[in-house]
């Protein structure tokens, strides 16, 4: 009998070239924001995805297997942006930034992709600007229309873009902050921006930037429904494929390190800065168009998941309490590669009351609300959203009177004074 022929390699949703580079494979994992209730925990059949991450030799995007239907992730939601005052905060200095740059006003269209609960949009609203927010998870949806944020409920794409326009609509601007990561189609999505943009309009978009999760080892902002990770060496091609250019580019410090992308068609008036080449250098000096760029990013993410592993042995042996705060996605990447259960991390909390009552994927500790802290007096708080770390302390800066203390795990288990 002849052996099996081998599985065909995962085309890239780029530009359609073998993908034959793996970059970190963390095995199987349940679907990062799944969160689960009581009889699902109690049924026992939560299902798991392999999450294998790939660079493409041709295109140099890389990228985690497309396994999952984005339907079966985001069709009912359990992130709401709104959570994070330093985040609605963040969206509020954008707007009046974005408004002033771009001249808008009562005449003009903001339309935000993956517009969440309106965290964004509202901002434009209290200036006068009309808006129309596209968001898929018809809960989150729900949300935003109560607070009184025009939005639609579908999945944003080429036949979307046509509709819109269809019905008269051009945006002045696009929006979509942290929202191209979650796109497994992406060429049918660029080419939506591209058809719904007006032809001096402009597009912002926000995205973790990958030098900075190389560089940082932030291995946990990888799951399932974050499709891709970006580079502008990955993201010059993508665009010129459907018309678009860069011509701006801003370096953000949220979620670890992020590019806010300033994206127009290639025949407007908006010049070129001398940021998009100076952040491409940042990476062609770090040899992302190169197979060294990645090489040993394996062994570093092995070396944080043991120093993870020892933290929690080594307190759960000297009879401590460990608590974490945040049901956050890239918590639940962090939790399950390190094999971490709830004997090792009694609970996590969080503000979203959406999550509470809750157990996390895979990991099963339960979600509780804030006031469990207090109630009952960590000896450590494990920060999973490291990104909010400086709110965050500010808020539960009260474990500080039982000497409870902080611990942030990426880069590097950190213990804060």
């Amino acid at each position: 009998m002849s052996a099996p022929a081998p599985a065909a390699a995962p085309r890239c949703r780029s530009c359609g070239a073998a993908l034959t580079r793996t970059v970190l494979d963390l095995g199987e994992q349940p679907l990062a924001n799944s969160y689960l209730t009581a009889e699902q925990l109690a049924a026992g059949n939560e299902p798991a995805y392999p999450l294998h991450v790939r660079v493409c030799d041709d295109c140099l995007l890389v990228q985690v297997d497309d396994v999952v239907p984005a339907e079966e992730i985001f069709s009912d939601y359990a992130y709401f942006s709104s959570y994070s005052d330093s985040w609605v905060e963040h969206a509020r200095r954008y707007a009046h930034f974005a408004a002033e740059r771009l001249g808008l006003g009562a005449g003009s269209l903001v339309v935000e992709v993956a517009s969440n609960d309106g965290y964004l949009l509202q901002h434009f609203v209290a200036l006068g600007v009309p808006v129309l927010g596209i968001e898929p998870a018809a809960n989150v949806a729900d949300t935003a229309r109560a607070a009184g944020i025009p939005t639609e409920t579908r999945f944003f794409g080429e036949q979307c873009a046509r509709d819109l326009v269809a019905r008269g609509l051009r945006a002045d601007l696009i929006v979509g902050n942290n929202v191209l990561a979650h796109v497994p189609a992406l060429n049918d999505f660029v080419e939506g921006l591209s058809i719904l943009l007006a032809d001096e309009g402009v597009i912002t978009i926000e995205v973790p930037h990958l030098l900075e999760l190389v560089r940082h080892v932030e291995f946990d902002t990888i799951y399932h429904e974050h499709f891709s990770y970006y580079s502008v060496l990955a993201l010059q091609p993508l665009f010129a494929r459907h018309g678009l250019r860069l011509f701006d580019l801003e370096q953000l410090p949220t979620h670890g390190g992020s590019l806010r992308l300033w994206v127009a068609h290639n025949g407007s008036s908006h010049a070129t800065t001398p940021n998009v080449e100076r952040i491409r250098n940042l990476e062609l000096d770090a040899k992302l168009d190169r197979p060294e760029g990645y090489a040993g990013f394996a062994d570093r993410v092995a070396r944080v998941i043991e120093g993870m592993r020892t933290f929690v042995a080594e307190q759960r042996d000297a009879g401590r309490l460990v608590a974490a705060y945040g049901a956050a996605a890239k918590g639940n990447t962090l939790l399950n590669a390190c094999g971490i259960t709830s004997d090792d991390i009694a609970f996590v909390v969080d503000r979203n009351p959406n999550k509470q009552d809750h157990y996390l994927p895979g990991s099963h500790l339960p979600i509780l609300g804030p006031e469990a802290v207090a109630e009952r007096r960590p000896d450590f708080l494990v920060i999973l959203p490291w990104n909010l770390r400086d709110e965050i302390v500010e808020q539960m800066s009260e474990i500080r009177t039982w000497n409870g203390r902080f611990v942030v795990p990426i880069p590097d288990v950190t213990v804060l004074d």
